[in-house]
């Protein structure tokens, strides 16, 4: 294949990924518009995610597949645009999937206390934080990538060690109140 069917090939799938992610998140948007049972701040962190995720497919993939089929190799706006918007984005959008992690831990350990401990306030300020966070390490890239790609990186791995703790720590929890109940 040639550099050019190459970049035919990737622009075309990232249109149809794009495409893909809009719907479906405008979708899940909608479902949880109408959804009442979920807790307030669990329900935030769910819309967050669906909104990272079709602002990912309406912005961030349009401009990668502009940018591949424009051949830009050279720094250029638009390929500035298409990396901010996917650090931003992307980190966002791992960062709220820890978030939910997380919560999900909450409530399990917690129990009735949870909606106590796990307010909307401070939900907002956990989602404001995270895209701060993502404006700054887009933001970086305009002074140093490399120094861009490394807060990436840390931030993607505080959000997976997150996750993982968490689910872990999860299936313990729930291991241990069954034994609890069996006995």
């Amino acid at each position: 294949m040639s550099l050019t069917g190459a970049a035919v090939f990737l622009s075309t799938l990232n249109i149809f990924l794009s495409i893909t992610a809009s719907v479906s998140n405008a979708l899940i948007l909608v479902a949880l518009h109408k959804e009442s049972s979920l807790h307030p701040p669990t329900k935030l962190l769910f819309q967050c995610l669906a909104v990272t995720d079709l602002c990912a497919g309406v912005i961030s993939q349009p401009l990668f597949a502009v940018a591949i089929l424009a051949r830009v190799i050279k720094r250029t706006y638009l390929k500035d645009g298409f990396i901010v918007t996917g650090f931003l984005l992307c980190g966002t959008s791992a960062a709220t999937t820890a978030a939910i992690s997380v919560d999900r831990f909450l409530a399990l350990l917690l129990g009735l206390r949870y909606r106590h401990v796990v307010t909307l306030k401070r939900t907002r300020a956990v989602i404001v934080c995270f895209f701060v966070i993502g404006i700054s390490v887009g933001s970086m890239h305009f002074w140093s990538d490399q120094v861009a790609w490394l807060a990436d990186i840390i931030f993607g791995l505080v959000s997976l060690i997150a996750s993982i703790l968490s689910y872990t720590k999860n299936v313990s929890t729930k291991d241990s109140k069954t034994e609890e109940e069996f006995h």
